[in-house]
């Protein structure tokens, strides 16, 4: 975090991953939760890690923080065992959970220091309280905070340790939105001085405008993995999306389309068209819309967006 807290020493990126799992396997009785999974992290990124609810992602993270025992498989956090060499591993990592972790008494303001003398050599506490707006709210029990203090109280407990890779579970759910950019600053000088981020969000722009690297994992296993850039090249450069009531007739509108256009409703209501994205094609539309009394609205022609890839690849919404 070079602008925060000077004197820091950037950390160069090396060859072997941060991050190496491979055939990852873990069930819960029946359910099988990860399925032969296989993720690398590259050293220095930050990987958004994304996918719908029961996808296996929480699993498979909590799995490389060492809080759960692989079925089969290997897992290797910065070339080390998460459980046979946790002793090793912890002080090199830092962990943000969504919930617990904190004792419910306990001043926000105390849980930090207390944090920061578990580490060699921590982050200024004073600094990281004003960099995310805690001074208002440092004599106060962390049961009596807000969702977003104690969001940002996990953020900062995760990361003054000076961590050399840390996992960053939805920093920010609940924030509002000064709290989420000055969260996202403070994310992005993590990445710049050469830390990797392993982030979990719900959020398809904050993957977006922060990651090197997105893993979408659906039904246990990693089903696409790249940078933003890739994963939305392999779409049309344009699409046209617009609103209508849900469950229309999208095999009659296929017919006055174009050959090579293609249509589906990403969910109830919201309709997509690829293809030729020209002025014709839009007159198109929306004569058939007319033709079939269907008000069309929010219409717009755009770009091939993370969020579009998401539901093509798990056919799913991503939910909180």
């Amino acid at each position: 975090m070079r602008s925060s807290f000077p004197g820091d020493t950037p950390r160069t990126p090396g060859r072997e991953p941060a991050v190496e799992v491979r055939g990852l396997v873990k069930r819960y009785g029946a359910k099988t939760a990860v399925d032969g999974l296989d993720l690398s992290v590259a050293r220095g990124s930050l990987t958004a890690v994304l996918g719908p609810n029961g996808a296996g992602k929480t699993t498979t993270v909590e799995t490389c923080e060492g809080y759960r025992r692989p079925d089969a498989g290997t897992v290797r956090v910065l070339g080390l065992d998460p459980l046979a060499d946790s002793a090793a591993l912890r002080p090199r990592i830092g962990v943000m959970l969504q919930s617990g972790g904190v004792y419910p008494g306990a001043h926000a303001e105390e849980m930090l220091r207390h944090t920061a003398t578990l580490h060699a050599h921590p982050v200024d506490v004073d600094t990281l309280i004003e960099r995310l707006g805690l001074g208002t709210c440092g004599r106060t029990a962390y049961r009596r905070l807000s969702g977003g203090q104690q969001q940002r109280l996990a953020l900062a407990m995760a990361v003054v340790g000076r961590p050399e890779l840390v996992f960053l579970d939805e920093p920010t759910a609940g924030l509002d939105p000064q709290a989420r950019h000055a969260t996202w600053d403070l994310v992005r000088e993590l990445r710049a001085d050469g830390v990797t981020v392993v982030l979990t969000t719900h959020y398809m722009d904050e993957a977006e405008a922060l990651a090197d690297d997105v893993a979408i994992i659906d039904s246990g296993r990693v089903v696409a993995q790249g940078s933003p850039e890739e994963l939305c090249r392999g779409g049309a450069e344009n699409t046209l999306r617009f609103g209508g009531r849900p469950g229309l007739d999208l095999v009659s509108l296929l017919k006055a389309l174009p050959a090579d256009s293609a249509a589906v409703e990403l969910t109830p209501g919201t309709y997509r068209v690829t293809g030729k994205i020209d002025p014709q094609l839009l007159a198109t539309v929306t004569t058939w819309c007319a033709q079939h009394g269907v008000m069309p609205d929010r219409i717009a022609v755009e770009r091939h967006t993370l969020e579009d890839v998401f539901l093509e690849l798990t056919g799913k919404e991503l939910r909180a």
